[in-house]
């Protein structure tokens, strides 16, 4: 069972972000700076950063947007969310937004480790039994109570056919959901499943009333800090302090979610005065460092959880060979890449958990930039020189989002050191993911947004068992005792035995890379000096939404 949040596509190229200036940390050799390295990675990044410069300039002489009133923040995002019931949308703005709007069962504190949040406390008597014990007192937004009814309502309407949901699959192993009382609810399972906690916790879970069908999303009604007030397609959606809220009360008042898809309006907004807040991934890393300049803004940067990775086809006859794989790890200077063209806003990466994971383990392989490791792997794999220097050939594919077709040129002139000739193939991004998830690849690069943050990703993107279309084990890596460990995880919900499970397949995949990990990226949120208190989470989500201030 495992929950993925999709995010907008052409922005990111995504699955469903501390500043480290000039001394970012990771392995020394990732750390090197040559002067060739330096004049590849600069000069593609000028004529971004000229443009946006001169529309920054520009804006000046544009009319004056209407200011946000003093109790109304607003907050620039780049697409609409698809669906606000919480059952049903999957995409990043629909389970942020919801987040809001409604509360789950748990909470994941910055750990990663489940709280009590609308259950108080929870008991799992053996493997198959969950119970958990609901708070008293909390409402909905229409003032009915929120009992074990609407809990059981939320799961089952997922689990029996009547909501056409992707979510449906995340509760296969429930058996039913029995509710003895107004506030206990228990869950029974098929088959133990050490993931259940995760999937009804924020962004995967939100309870619905009793009785919500499949027109809810029309007119959400939740039980969160914020409710619903309207939604415009490809506009606005306007937001309303609960002020009924059973936990702390927001500050704000109201927040307008307004819809601009271009980057560079973005900024101008932000600019002008007429946005309060663009979130974490909304501007590229040029423009940040653009608007840094800016007096009446501040920039607010944190570690994140959204990984950025390379990953391999293994059926193919070249890359199937570990050899290869290791050699064109230790020829990515992934800290130049991380330095001239994502302005040092991430952190180097060694798994697929990001380090603020209770599983996450560094005891792994690394492979600091070693040109002369790469060469020597190689060589020992057959592939000699041929007269022109080259080893051989691969193909890379791309969307024609502009950071990604950077990235993949940087890579390409980095491997050629080595006698890799890297061709790079972009798409349509629709294209190239349909290629992605048909195997129709040898070398991509892509996203992973909060589908990280669970051990669970081990099983989706590396069990023999999840390979496209049932999941996303692309590489279609196979290992016997990789299935094993991940099995072991799966079936314990003792925490301590899954954390030293989860260390070994990071050991594994470690070293036979079906994915090279690039870095974190860091959540840098650019917000208006009128808005006080405002710390980014790990995960980019909004709930800072909550307890954010506005300055009178």
């Amino acid at each position: 069972m495992f929950h993925q949040r999709l995010e907008h596509r052409d922005r990111l190229c995504l699955e469903k972000f501390p500043m480290f200036k000039n001394n970012h940390k990771g392995h020394k050799g990732a750390q090197r700076r040559k002067a060739d390295e330096q004049q590849s990675l600069c000069a593609p990044s000028c004529p971004l950063w000229f443009q946006v410069f001169c529309l920054l300039l520009c804006a000046s002489l544009l009319s004056c947007a209407k200011r946000p009133d003093t109790h109304t923040l607003v907050m620039i995002i780049e697409s609409s969310p698809t669906n606000l019931d919480p059952r049903v949308g999957t995409d990043a703005q629909s389970e942020r937004i919801d987040e809001l709007i409604f509360d789950p069962l748990v909470h994941r504190d910055e750990h990663f480790n489940m709280v009590p949040w609308v259950a108080e406390k929870w008991e799992i008597p053996d493997p198959l039994t969950y119970i958990f014990h609901l708070r008293q007192g909390i409402h909905f937004h229409d003032g009915r109570p929120l009992t074990s009814r609407d809990v059981k309502w939320t799961l089952d309407s997922m689990r029996d056919g009547s909501l056409v949901t992707l979510k449906a699959t995340t509760y296969n192993l429930v058996d039913r959901v029995d509710t003895p009382d107004e506030s206990t609810v228990i869950i029974h399972l098929s088959e133990p499943d050490g993931t259940l906690l995760y999937n009804v916790s924020e962004g995967a879970f939100g309870i619905v009333p009793y009785g919500s069908d499949k027109r809810f999303n029309r007119s959400p009604i939740g039980s969160g800090p914020f409710r619903f007030v309207l939604q415009e397609p490809d506009s606005q959606v306007v937001l309303e302090r609960n002020d009924n809220y059973w936990g702390q009360h927001a500050k704000v008042e109201r927040v307008r979610l307004t819809i601009v898809p271009d980057a560079t309006t973005r900024a101008l907004e932000l600019r002008k005065g007429s946005a309060d807040i663009s979130p974490s991934g909304s501007l590229s890393a040029d423009m940040v460092g653009t608007l840094r300049g800016e007096r009446n803004l501040e920039i607010e940067q944190q570690p994140g959880t959204v990984l950025s990775y390379l990953a391999f086809n293994l059926r193919d006859p070249i890359l199937k060979d570990v050899r290869v794989r290791q050699a064109m790890a230790y020829a990515i200077d992934r800290g130049t890449i991380l330095h001239y063209l994502f302005g040092d806003q991430g952190r180097l990466a060694d798994s697929v958990l990001p380090p603020q994971h209770w599983a996450y383990s560094g005891d792994v392989a690394h492979y600091p930039y070693s040109p002369e490791k790469a060469n020597a792997l190689l060589d020992s794999a057959g592939y000699a020189r041929g007269p022109d220097g080259t080893r051989f050939h691969l193909t890379m594919k791309t969307s024609t989002e502009e950071t990604t077709r950077l990235l993949a040129a940087v890579l390409q002139e980095q491997l050629r050191k080595i006698g890799i000739a890297l061709d790079i193939r972009s798409f349509e991004f629709a294209t190239f993911y349909a290629d992605v998830t048909k195997g129709s690849f040898q070398l991509y690069s892509l996203r992973w947004i909060g589908g990280n943050e669970d051990p669970d990703i081990f099983y989706y993107a590396f069990h023999s068992s999840s390979f496209p279309p049932k999941h996303a084990n692309r590489s279609y890596y196979v290992n016997a005792e990789m299935d094993h460990l991940i099995e072991a995880g799966r079936s314990t919900v003792d925490q301590e035995k899954r954390r030293q499970i989860y260390a070994q397949v990071q050991q594994i995949l470690a070293r036979d890379l079906p994915y090279i990990n690039l870095w974190y990226f860091d959540n840098v949120v650019v917000h208006s000096r009128r808005v006080r208190n405002l710390r980014p989470n790990p995960p980019g989500n909004y709930d800072y939404l909550a307890t954010i201030e506005l300055a009178r």
